[in-house]
């Protein structure tokens, strides 16, 4: 069975590779290296060595035995694109999710540059959706360099929202995703900024999904925007 998972705009995560490394202010409080620590400290054999980057490669194949389509998050708990992450076992990640053709992966990165380096060496199947992470105006370039992929599907992961970001080219991007920032230590997020971007989408026509307002308790902060949920989802292709 694929792990489920509780990101709400997936279904299922596989992690081929776990751990990874900050390289930007998104990463911070990073949920994901909260989370290896707790795993590391019950003694889940996957995260023997905590949060470094470690491949996995018995976990490669495990999308092929699960028979039931779904919408999978890649590497929720590292970075595919990580430049200790080798070129080949990249390769062979693309492999497993083109050989299992009736799931929808989802990768994201924030390592932009070796995205744009690599791409054109990948195969890219039609059910791979192939997104980047952006905090603040200083990194919207990773939008251009997403835009440069031959992903059919590109996604933007606006989370955490650390600031503002007016004006985006929302060109040749198909999906937009906006969260705040969770966890004890959560930085605000402005709700000008959030209807800035659904805004943005809608004048755009595209689909527009508001994670969470995060904060010290995201549950109680809860998902509304102006008085409902906003879970729009590209077309499925």
């Amino acid at each position: 069975m694929a792990r489920r998972s509780g990101i709400e705009w997936t279904e299922a995560t596989w992690n081929p590779v776990t751990g990874c490394t900050k390289v930007s202010p998104g990463c911070k409080h990073c949920y994901a290296e909260r989370m290896a620590h707790r795993l590391q400290a019950m003694g889940q054999p996957n995260y023997r060595h905590g949060f470094e980057l470690t491949l996995q490669p018995q976990m490669l194949e495990a999308p092929l035995h699960w028979r039931s389509p779904q919408t999978i998050f890649v590497n929720s708990m590292s970075d595919l694109f990580h430049g200790e992450v080798p070129e080949l076992f990249i390769q062979r990640v693309f492999d497993v999710m083109r050989r299992a053709h009736w799931h929808r992966f989802q990768v994201l990165t924030k390592r932009a540059d070796r995205l744009v380096e690599l791409a054109p060496s990948i195969d890219w199947p039609r059910n791979v959706w192939m997104g980047v992470s952006v905090e603040s105006s200083a990194y919207v370039h990773r939008i251009d360099a997403l835009r440069r992929t031959p992903a059919a599907t590109k996604f933007l992961s606006l989370e955490p929202l650390l600031g503002p970001l007016p004006d985006l080219d929302l060109g040749g991007i198909d999906w937009v995703i906006v969260g705040g920032e969770s966890g004890p230590r959560a930085r605000p997020m402005a709700e000008a900024w959030v209807e800035d971007l659904r805004d943005q989408c809608r004048r755009a026509r595209v689909p527009f999904f508001f994670k969470q307002w995060g904060g010290r308790n995201k549950k109680r902060a809860g998902r509304e925007l102006g008085g409902r949920t906003w879970d729009e989802t590209p077309a499925h292709r």
